[in-house]
């Protein structure tokens, strides 16, 4: 797509304004129902549908597949981005009141990062060809290294360097303040767990856009869609955050999923760079690689219900063996 400066500013205006109604309405602190969840989810997704569905009409079926196969590449791997929210939320004990405006803050620092990383890549493609190597290979691995991970029985969540370096650096306040970011107490000034636990959040994102931003240069070299689809996705993420909570403990097999995307699209990537080289390799297209990645996702969820299912039903069933042999063993007793 050859996108003009007009184009860009424009899409970056009205996405800022949604984003400001987004905050506007979120802007008091308040537990965030199911209900208010749902309804945002739902103005994100038909958002995102229209927006790929303008591009099949002004752009052609290739860049709307590409927006499309991104988008839902990059929901599904920010879906894994919540395990660790929730992670952050507990350790940290942020009220419910005050976690919308946490997540908030902390998906726009995530999102200003990740256009970083966009220029960035886009940058390396048009001047390196040979980095598809690297980006697949480097795919490769995050998805055996999801495989590993996901076999570990607990998981805990660990303050990465930049996050310690703050708490060295900034004397803070034990207590939240409300929404406050600073607080002044006895002179001093006094940084809040709010801010903290905001830059925790968006700090973690950087590793995650380690993994997604490779992987949708897999499905299009487009910097302009690598940038909505990003966008998109991450801007439903804190109502998805309220939405979902409850289910991200039914998704047991999503990792298996996502390493099986992610290899995919690292295999796609390398047969990519091969082909680049001269070398007479199979070329994945676009819709092929939106039909497996959308299999793997309805596959992982369908498993990970009935396993969970499974396990759920056996322990309620261990639980009443175990009730009637206590209560044969009193009786017996008396």
């Amino acid at each position: 797509m050859d996108v003009s400066l007009t184009m860009w500013v424009l899409t970056v205006v009205v996405l800022c304004a949604f984003i400001a109604v987004d905050f506007f309405f979120g802007r008091k602190p308040h537990e965030v129902s199911l209900k208010e969840a749902g309804i945002w989810t739902i103005f994100w997704v038909v958002l995102a549908v229209l927006f790929g569905i303008g591009l099949a009409v002004f752009e052609g079926g290739t860049p709307s597949s590409e927006f499309f196969a991104g988008y839902v590449t990059e929901k599904s791997l920010s879906v894994d981005n919540l395990f660790v929210f929730v992670l952050i939320m507990t350790k940290f004990a942020v009220p419910a009141q005050y976690q919308a405006r946490v997540l908030m803050v902390g998906v726009l620092i995530a999102l200003v990062l990740r256009a970083g990383f966009i220029a960035m890549g886009a940058a390396l493609i048009a001047s390196f060809s040979w980095i598809f190597y690297i980006f697949g290979a480097f795919l490769i691995w995050t998805a055996w290294k999801l495989i590993k991970e996901a076999n570990a029985e607990d998981e805990e969540y660990e303050e990465n360097r930049f996050l310690k370096m703050v708490e060295r650096r900034f004397p803070a306040t034990d207590q939240y303040h409300g929404t406050k970011l600073f607080i002044r107490e006895n002179g001093r000034r006094l940084i809040t767990p709010m801010l903290i636990v905001m830059l925790a959040i968006g700090s973690t994102d950087i590793l995650f856009a380690l993994d997604s931003i490779p992987a949708i240069f897999g499905l299009t070299e487009d910097a302009y869609i690598v940038f909505t689809a990003n966008a998109f996705a991450l801007m439903g993420l804190r109502q998805l955050y309220f939405l979902i909570g409850g289910l991200l403990e039914k998704l047991v097999h999503l990792s298996y999923g996502l390493s099986v995307i992610l290899g995919f699209i690292g295999v796609k990537l390398i047969l990519h760079a091969l082909h680049e080289s001269g070398v007479h390799t199979p070329e994945i297209s676009t819709m092929f690689s939106l039909s497996v990645i959308c299999g793997v996702l309805i596959i992982t969820t369908v498993t990970s219900l009935y396993a969970t299912r499974s396990e759920r039903l056996k322990a309620e069933a261990e639980g009443k063996t175990s009730g009637q042999d206590e209560t044969e063993s009193a009786e017996r007793r008396s």
